[in-house]
């Protein structure tokens, strides 16, 4: 597996070794040795799927507190491109972002501590995507800010007259606008 690091410390792109012959291929999508040596220990609880059509964008979401969520997304199907920004206050990437294209060709992965915003598009016509999360599901922590904020910059490869977004998504607030943000504290 090949570790490519990104703009911003802790998110870190995920290649890994494929074997293929004329029967198809073959690679480990997860490997908790392998995944502890290159990131470090991060105990999966939850694993989520999603199936979505072109232009459909999902994000920029996170959970509150103690309810914060580290993320190792893939996609098993089509193309997206991935995104996660940083959201916490203090940090010196605060408000800066990580986009990354994922695909079933690809075979990339995303790991995403806990502390940043996460979205994706569907740039294909339809994409399933696949994550696992270390920690579980929680309604009343849910939180989101606005995918077309102007201050992230965000190029989501989608028109906008084009995107698809759930009712939530389309009334989030900007970045400087939500104060459930997480603060940043150094090890």
């Amino acid at each position: 597996m090949n570790v490519l690091p990104t703009d911003i410390e802790g998110v870190v792109i995920l290649e890994p070794t494929v074997y293929g012959d004329r029967r198809g291929y073959f690679f480990e999508s997860f490997s908790r040795r392998r995944f502890e040596e290159a990131v470090g220990a991060v105990d999966f609880v939850q694993d989520n799927e999603s199936r979505s059509s072109y232009g459909v964008i999902r994000g920029l979401h996170f959970q509150r507190g103690p309810m914060a969520q580290a993320k190792l997304v893939r996609v098993v199907e089509g193309r997206v491109l991935d995104v996660a920004v940083d959201i916490r206050r203090g940090s010196p990437t605060f408000g800066r972002h990580v986009a990354v294209e994922l695909s079933a060709e690809n075979h990339r992965q995303l790991f995403i501590p806990r502390g940043f915003a996460h979205g994706f598009a569907v740039l294909s016509p339809t994409a399933l995507f696949q994550y696992k999360c270390d920690n579980y599901y929680a309604p009343q922590a849910e939180a989101g800010i606005a995918w077309n904020d102007p201050a992230l910059g965000i190029d989501w490869r989608i028109p906008a007259s084009e995107a698809l977004l759930s009712e939530k998504d389309l009334h989030r607030p900007n970045l400087a606008q939500a104060p459930e943000l997480f603060e940043y504290h150094t090890a």
